[in-house]
């Protein structure tokens, strides 16, 4: 029998088990169910993200083309720098929601949400006022001029505005998953992706005045995107009515204070700030490699470079998924006082994720031609790319186990809090491999696109050794939010 004025939930926390409805759950079941949503949610993203590059490929031909995926290449790291700055308050965010759910502190985890919603909101204007300033001296560092410099310009000068949407979404996804809700970001994303897609179709190959607007068709497509989904996603938190069960935690920006809160906004941004610096150094470390591939005397070698990433993402679908699952499930073990919990449920990720990913890397090294080719229609300039990027999808089948050791031992420890461990010792391996290695491999002795892409997979191997002995060593455990 119940001792009287002993809660549900305050039993569960004693045993260190989770509130609400997981509580009852295997962990595999716990897990499962946390990345199902996600996992669709990244397939989508992937889809048309490749949509956009397919789109891009079919509206011209020759050097035309050329220069627009070498466009599209940049396009792709600018719009991988938003979703890193805006990336860092939505780890923030679930950080401190993730706790507060395994704690079962209903009012803690509804002012993480609204504090996380002014800051990604914040952050996002910031940002996209500095990049779009920038975007000149942008493109010149990247090596583009000419064609490839006004592609640039078209559809970077779109884009960059979509930061403060982003971060909306971001900020009241990661919290929604926090409570262990991945079911309503997902639909959120489906309507963005539904949208994208559409529009993206539109404003290029659509009838009359709407169509016609090459990449900045896209780069419009993607702006509306984001904007449905911010939308929907803010009335969803403001407007849905779904009872507070005493059970599970549910989310709902009804009754919160929506000003900033000095203490909530601090305790984010202690999360966060090592995320942005780690992700946004990570991002420098990559221009500069980037730089390195744009100025290789073969044309083609960014478009292909890019072209190599859009394929290889499909195995992250499932370790992001994963990884994400885990962050949330490692933030509520946390908060319920159970780090052998959190500790085990990084090891069941990690052992999923490099499964699924392996399996996939089967597939790069059976058939890059074949997949490259889903990307790049038949004509003249076909060939080139395919030659050039085949290698690197070779060279991706090999690294998958590494990397998806690298992605889910660096989330669940994002998930814990323990951000500044991860900074530190990505941050080392990186500098090492890409800002010196790269440089003298390129300048003094002619490393070519494959010879780059060499050395991302021992930086790669080189992480995974690492961040495996940070998780044994278990530090990241005790991290503070």
């Amino acid at each position: 029998m119940s001792r009287p004025g002993v809660s549900i939930e305050a039993k569960a926390r004693s045993r260190g088990q989770l509130p609400g409805r997981m509580r009852n759950w295997t962990l595999r079941r716990q897990v499962v169910s946390l990345a199902l949503w996600p996992f669709l949610e990244q397939v989508l993203g992937f889809l048309v993200a490749t949509v956009d590059l397919v789109l891009t490929g079919r509206m011209a031909e020759g050097d035309l083309r050329v220069a627009m995926l070498d466009a599209m290449g940049l396009g792709g790291y600018t719009a991988w720098l938003l979703m890193i700055l805006q990336s860092s308050v939505g780890t923030g965010v679930m950080a401190l929601v993730s706790r507060a759910t395994g704690a079962n502190d209903r009012p803690l985890a509804k002012r993480g949400l609204a504090q996380g919603l002014i800051l990604g909101l914040g952050t996002g204007l910031v940002v996209s006022t500095l990049i779009f300033l920038l975007l000149p001296t942008i493109i010149r560092a990247f090596g583009l001029d000419g064609e490839s410099g006004r592609q640039a310009m078209a559809y970077l000068g779109t884009l960059v505005w979509s930061a403060p949407l982003i971060g909306i979404m971001f900020a009241a996804s990661n919290a929604l998953r926090g409570s262990g809700d991945t079911r309503t970001p997902f639909f959120a994303m489906v309507v963005v992706n539904l949208v994208n897609a559409s529009l993206s179709w539109l404003f290029v190959f659509g009838p009359g005045d709407w169509g016609g607007r090459g990449v900045q068709g896209l780069a419009l497509g993607t702006l509306f995107g984001w904007a449905s989904g911010a939308f929907l996603m803010l009335t969803y938190l403001f407007f849905h009515r779904r009872a507070e069960d005493g059970e599970n935690l549910v989310l709902s920006l009804r009754g919160c204070r929506l000003l900033p809160e000095r203490e909530i906004i601090q305790r984010i941004i202690k999360v966060g700030i090592p995320q942005a610096m780690e992700m946004g150094g990570m991002w420098l470390i990559q221009a500069v490699m980037v730089s390195f591939i744009s100025g290789l005397p073969q044309d083609g070698t960014l478009g292909a470079h890019m072209i190599a990433i859009r394929v290889e993402s499909m195995s992250f679908l499932p370790g992001f998924a994963i990884g994400t699952a885990g962050a949330a499930l490692v933030g509520q073990y946390l908060g319920a006082q159970n780090p052998e919990m959190a500790a085990k449920t990084a090891r069941l990720c990690w052992r999923y994720a490099a499964t699924f990913m392996g399996l996939l890397g089967i597939l790069f090294l059976v058939w890059p031609r074949e997949l490259i080719g889903l990307i790049v229609p038949e004509g003249p300039d076909s060939e080139l790319f395919k030659d050039l990027s085949s290698p690197l999808l070779f060279l991706c089948g090999l690294s998958q186990p590494f990397l998806a050791t690298c992605l889910v031992m660096k989330t669940t420890m994002r998930g814990a809090g323990a951000t500044k461990l991860v900074m530190r010792y990505a941050f080392s391996s990186m500098i090492f491999y890409r800002v010196l290695v790269v440089p003298i491999g390129v300048t003094y002795f002619g490393m070519n696109l494959t010879g780059i892409w060499i050395v991302m997979f021992m930086d790669i191997i080189t992480q995974a050794i690492l961040f495996s002995r940070l998780h044994f060593q278990g530090q990241w455990l005790k991290a503070k939010v």
